[in-house]
């Protein structure tokens, strides 16, 4: 990634599920380049710890206790947030769920599928909607939703149910909140990351953290005029 610029400096990101895997390599990415980083995640020790770490390394990072399926609570976040500064200009919606891994789609559990949409689906949105809006009135927004190649339409199996086809929701929200920042410099892009080795891919997992972290963080420092609506992996679009 190219230095910090006097552009990235002046901005803030929020991440959610921050404080361990992809999300923190991601924290710890936008720190190094200079944006003032909110590191959200459900555990106040965990994004205490977390965040110390990044400041430890030189990077302005704040913890922020945030359960992603509250809506009161993201609410409360964005009003906070807006008064104390002036808003947020980047999102990363990292926070997700896992349910159903090793389940049929006719034997999973209807509690499995509402329990991935309202975490990789409707938090999300939930968020769009409390924050979007002040990056439209600014004119500056950058949204990466993090999903999946099990959300493909593509190439999908039968692989966990209830995940794959919250990812494959977000990806829809993706576009329809593409479409309302067009015009206003709002990107919003989903990323597959890949398989990743953290607590929810596994030690097997063929990527690294950085390698899953890369686009993300891309999408998330893009400049004018960059790419939005897209599903990206290894900062090439790949098919829905």
């Amino acid at each position: 990634m190219a230095a910090a610029t006097a552009t990235h400096t002046s901005r803030t990101a929020l991440v959610t599920g921050g404080n361990r895997g992809i999300g923190l390599e991601v924290c710890r990415r936008l720190g190094a380049l200079g944006l003032r980083v909110l590191l959200a995640g459900r555990n106040p020790n965990a994004v205490e710890e977390a965040a110390a770490l990044l400041r430890a390394e030189g990077s302005e990072v704040e913890p922020r206790v945030l359960d992603v399926t509250d809506e009161g609570g993201i609410r409360h976040l964005a009003q906070a947030l807006e008064t104390e500064l002036g808003g947020v200009d980047v999102l990363v919606n990292n926070a997700a769920v896992l349910l159903g891994e090793d389940a049929t789609v006719l034997a999973a559990p209807l509690a499995d599928y509402r329990s991935s949409m309202e975490a990789n689906v409707y938090g999300p949105l939930a968020l769009c909607q409390a924050l979007m809006p002040g990056m439209l009135r600014r004119r500056y927004g950058r949204i990466v939703n993090v999903s999946s190649g099990a959300g493909q339409l593509a190439g999908m199996t039968d692989y966990a149910p209830p995940y794959s086809m919250s990812k494959t929701a977000l990806n829809a929200l993706t576009r329809l909140l593409a479409h309302a920042g067009r015009g206003r410099n709002v990107l919003v892009n989903a990323v597959d990351p890949g398989w990743v080795r953290t607590d929810m891919g596994g030690a097997s997992a063929p990527r690294s953290v950085e390698q899953g972290a890369d686009t993300i963080v891309w999408c998330a420092t893009l400049p004018d005029g960059g790419p939005t609506g897209s599903f990206l992996h290894d900062r090439r679009p790949v098919p829905w």
